[in-house]
C-alpha cells in the first residue's frame, strides 16, 4: 500500500453528493402535466416533446459570449421541442412557462441529506475539500446555492467559469494549487468515469473512487477506478484503507 498521506479529497456534485437526476426526472413530470393541460395532447407526444427537450440538454454546446442566456437557450430547447413535435400552434409563452417550472422544480428538490451533511462535517476536520463540478456556470451556481454547501469546502471550482473542464489536465492543476497539495495528496470521487475519474488518473491523483450505484458495472474501453462504492456514504471506509 502506498504510504503518501491522503491531504484532500475533490468531490463532484451532480448524482455525487446530490441526486440530480432524481430531481431532473420529478421536474419533467410537472412539466409534462403542465404541456398535457394546455396542449391536451396524448401521453406519447408529451414524452416526445421531453425527451427532445432532455437530448437538446445533452448536446448543448453553450457559448456565453454569443450574447444568449443560458436561461433563453434552455427556453429555445423547449420552444423547438414542442414545435418539432405538433408544430408552431402553442402559445408563444409556453416554452418560458415550461423551462422556468422545470429548473425551479428541479432546484426546490435538489438538497444535501443529513447524512452526508454529516459526513462532509466529519471529513472537513481532517481533509481539505474542494467542490469539482462540471457545467454552465450559472447552472451550477445555482444548484450550490439551493443545497447551500459552500460551509463544507475550502474552495469550489465550477467548469464552465473556466478554460477546460473535467477531465483536462489544466482544471485539476487549479485545484490543487488552490488547496497548496500535491496530485498524490488528493482523491477524486465522482460518479462519471469519463470525467471524474478519467480525470483523476489524468491528474495522477492518489486514488479514484467511483459511485456507482448500479452496482460497478464497465463498459468497455472504460477507464478502471480504484475504488467503487455504492454511495459517498462508504467513503470512509476506503479512507481508512488509504491510510
Amino acid at each position: 500500500m502506498d504510504a503518501h498521506a491522503v491531504k484532500a479529497i475533490l468531490f463532484d456534485l451532480d448524482n455525487t453528493l446530490i441526486e440530480t437526476s432524481r430531481a431532473g426526472g420529478g421536474a419533467i413530470r410537472k412539466t409534462s402535466e403542465l404541456l398535457k393541460t394546455t396542449l391536451a395532447l396524448d401521453d406519447n407526444t408529451i414524452s416526445s416533446i421531453c425527451d427532445k427537450f432532455k437530448q437538446k440538454l445533452l448536446q448543448e454546446s453553450f457559448d456565453p459570449s454569443a450574447g444568449r442566456s443560458i436561461d433563453e437557450v434552455r427556453v429555445g430547447h423547449w420552444e423547438e421541442s414542442i414545435q418539432e413535435a405538433v408544430g408552431s400552434c402553442s402559445p408563444a409563452s409556453l416554452a418560458a412557462q415550461c423551462y422556468y417550472l422545470w429548473k425551479n422544480s428541479r432546484l426546490e428538490d435538489l438538497s444535501l441529506s443529513t447524512e452526508i451533511c454529516n459526513l462532509l462535517k466529519q471529513l472537513r476536520g481532517r481533509y481539505k475539500l474542494l467542490l469539482l463540478t462540471n457545467g454552465e456556470a450559472q447552472t451550477q451556481r445555482e444548484k450550490v446555492k439551493a443545497v447551500g454547501c459552500e460551509e463544507f469546502f475550502d474552495a469550489i471550482v465550477i467548469g464552465g467559469e473556466h478554460a477546460e473542464q473535467k477531465p483536462f489536465l489544466s482544471i485539476f492543476a487549479l485545484c490543487f494549487s488552490m488547496l497548496k497539495v500535491e496530485a498524490q495528496d488528493c482523491i477524486i470521487v465522482g460518479d462519471s468515469l469519463d470525467t471524474d475519474i478519467q480525470g483523476g488518473f489524468n491528474a495522477k491523483v492518489r486514488a479514484t473512487v467511483w459511485i456507482s450505484s448500479a452496482g460497478g458495472a464497465l463498459l468497455d474501453g472504460s477507464v478502471t477506478p480504484d475504488y467503487t462504492i455504492p454511495t459517498v456514504l462508504d467513503l470512509p471506509q476506503i479512507l481508512q484503507q488509504l491510510k
